[in-house]
C-alpha cells in the first residue's frame, strides 16, 4: 500500500491555533458588548500618561534614586520592615537631590503607592513600573490608578475623628466621585457634603443600626427622607471636616482640584472614574455568567468560546477581584494536569497585561509553566506573536508541542489533532519522534497513541504507535 504522505515529508511550521477554539461547541455567537468610548473631551491616552508622569516625576525621581545609589534590598534604606525610609538614607537622598528629608519621605510614599517601589519583607526595590515609567504609557497609567486607589493614604486623616467615620466617608466617597464625573464640570462642595451624607445614611441603614426597645415594632423599617430628617444639619457639621481632607487627599494624587467652594475632576481624574464605572459595567454583565466562580470553574466555561468571547469573559471575571489574587489563582489553575486549562490560563494572563508580569517571571523555572511563561515575557516585552516562539530553545518548544498535542486530543477532535502535527517545529516525522521521546513530558504516551489513532496514513500511524510503545516500555 502506498502512503499518501511520505514517512520522512517536512512538516509545515504553522502558527498553532488558540486553544479556545478547539472544542467543537464553538458554532454559539455570544452578542458581544461594543468597546467603550472615554467620555468626550478626554485626552488620549498618551497625553494621560504625559500627564501622570509629570504628577509623578518626584516619585519616579526618588526611586531611581534609591535604585542606583541602594541597589534593591541594599541594607540600611529601611528601618522598620515597612519599608520606610531611614532617617540616615532620607537625608542622603535630601543631599543628592536638593530637596528636604520631609519631601523626601512624602515622594517616597507616593512611589511606594504608585507601584514604582515594591514592598518585599523588610526590603524594598524597584518596581516592574519604574523599569517600563519611560517606554509603557500602559504601565504610568495603572501606576497612576494605583495612586489614586490609595487616595485615602495619602494624607494623613484627621487626628481628632473617630476611625468609624473615616471608614463611612472613604466607603461614600467613591459615590461623590462619580457625581463629579457625570457632573463633567465644577460642582459645589456644598452639594457634595449633602451627598455625602445621604451616602453615609444608607451606608448606615444597610448595617442595620436600628433600634431594639420597646418601640422597635413601630418604629418604619426605613430611614427618613434625608430633607426630612431633623439630625441633618448635625451630620453635615460632622462630616464638612472628613469631606475637606477627602478633597485635600484627592487632590494631592492629582484626581481633582479646589477652589473658590467648588470642586472639579482633572482629566486624568475623570478618565480614572469613568475607567472604575466601565469595570463595574463590564463585572455586572459576564457575558456566559462565570463570574462568580473559580478560576479553573471560569476557564472550563471559555474553552467552549470563541477567543473574543473568552476574552470578554477573562475582561469580566478579571474586573471583579483584585488582581493580585486573580493572577495568584490563574497560575494555580495552569498548574494543573490539563493542558487546555494551562493554555487559557494564559491567554487571559495576557488581558492582565503588565500587572502580571512578576508572577509570570516567578514561574519561568517551573518544568510545566516555562514555556507558555517564556512566551508571555517575550510578548509583554514586545516581540512580535508570530515570532515570539523563537525565545524558546528546541526542547522547550517540542515540549509545549506534546502538551498543545494533549489538549486537542483531551478537547478537539481527530482532524484538530492530525493538523496539529503540522506545527511541530522538527523538519520530519521521525524527527519529531525522536525529540518528542526524549522531552519526557508525562503525556507523551497518550498524545502519541490519540495521534496514531487519527492519522489517516496506515505507515506513520505504525510508526507513531511503535514510538508510543517504546516511550510506554522505556525501549529504544
Amino acid at each position: 500500500m502506498t502512503s499518501r504522505i511520505p514517512r520522512d515529508s517536512r512538516l509545515r511550521l504553522v502558527r498553532p491555533r488558540p486553544l479556545a477554539a478547539a472544542p467543537s461547541a464553538v458554532n454559539q455567537r455570544r452578542p458581544r458588548r461594543p468597546a467603550p468610548r472615554p467620555p468626550e473631551g478626554t485626552p488620549a491616552p498618551a497625553e494621560l500618561a504625559r500627564m501622570a508622569r509629570s504628577g509623578l516625576a518626584a516619585a519616579a525621581r526618588v526611586a531611581r534614586w534609591a535604585d542606583a545609589a541602594l541597589g534593591p534590598g541594599r541594607d540600611g534604606a529601611t528601618h522598620d520592615g515597612k519599608a520606610t525610609l531611614s532617617d540616615a538614607t532620607a537625608e542622603r537622598a535630601a543631599d543628592d537631590l536638593g530637596v528636604t528629608p520631609a519631601q523626601i519621605r512624602a515622594d517616597w510614599d507616593t512611589a511606594r503607592l504608585a507601584g514604582l517601589v515594591e514592598v518585599h519583607g523588610d526590603s524594598a526595590r524597584p518596581g516592574w513600573r519604574l523599569r517600563a515609567w519611560d517606554r509603557d504609557d500602559s504601565a504610568v497609567l495603572r501606576g497612576w490608578v494605583a495612586l489614586f486607589d490609595a487616595w485615602s493614604l495619602a494624607t494623613p486623616e484627621p487626628a481628632d475623628q473617630e476611625p468609624g467615620a473615616v471608614a463611612e466617608v472613604v466607603s461614600a466617597m467613591p459615590q461623590v466621585l462619580s457625581f463629579l464625573q457625570l457632573s463633567a464640570g465644577p460642582v459645589p462642595v456644598e452639594q457634595l457634603l449633602d451627598l455625602l451624607s445621604q451616602r453615609v445614611t444608607e451606608l448606615r441603614t444597610e448595617r442595620c443600626e436600628v433600634s431594639y426597645g420597646p418601640d422597635a415594632d413601630t418604629a418604619s423599617p426605613k430611614a427618613p427622607a434625608p430633607d426630612a430628617d431633623p439630625a441633618q444639619p448635625a451630620r453635615d457639621a460632622e462630616l464638612a471636616p472628613l469631606l475637606d481632607w477627602a478633597l485635600r487627599a484627592l487632590a494631592s494624587v492629582g484626581a481633582l482640584t479646589c477652589g473658590e467652594g467648588q470642586a472639579t475632576l482633572t482629566p486624568l481624574g475623570n478618565w480614572a472614574v469613568w475607567v472604575k464605572l466601565e469595570q463595574i459595567c463590564v463585572a455586572a454583565q459576564s457575558p456566559a455568567g462565570n463570574i462568580e466562580v473559580s478560576a479553573e470553574e471560569m476557564l472550563r466555561g471559555c474553552a467552549q468560546l470563541r477567543p473574543n468571547a473568552a476574552r470578554a469573559e477573562y475582561r469580566a471575571w478579571l474586573a471583579a477581584r483584585p488582581v493580585g489574587s486573580a493572577v495568584t489563582e490563574l497560575l494555580s489553575a495552569a498548574r494543573g494536569e490539563d493542558a487546555l486549562l494551562r493554555g487559557l490560563a494564559f491567554e487571559a494572563l495576557r488581558v492582565v497585561g503588565a500587572p502580571a508580569e512578576p508572577d509570570v517571571r516567578a514561574v519561568v523555572e517551573e518544568p510545566a509553566l516555562r514555556p507558555y511563561a517564556l512566551l508571555w515575557l517575550a510578548e509583554h516585552d514586545g516581540v512580535d506573536p508570530e515570532d515570539a516562539h523563537e525565545v524558546l530553545t528546541r526542547e522547550e518548544a517540542t515540549w509545549l508541542w506534546v502538551d498543545t498535542a494533549a489538549a486537542v486530543a483531551d478537547h478537539g477532535e481527530a482532524p484538530m489533532l492530525v493538523r496539529h502535527l503540522e506545527s511541530a517545529l522538527q523538519p520530519t516525522v521521525p524527527a519529531l519522534l525522536d525529540e518528542v521521546r526524549a522531552v519526557g513530558h508525562p503525556r507523551t504516551v497518550q498524545v502519541l497513541v490519540a495521534l496514531a489513532a487519527a492519522h489517516p496514513d496506515p505507515a506513520l500511524a505504525k510508526a507513531v504507535r511503535r514510538a508510543a510503545f517504546q516511550v510506554h516500555t522505556g525501549g529504544s
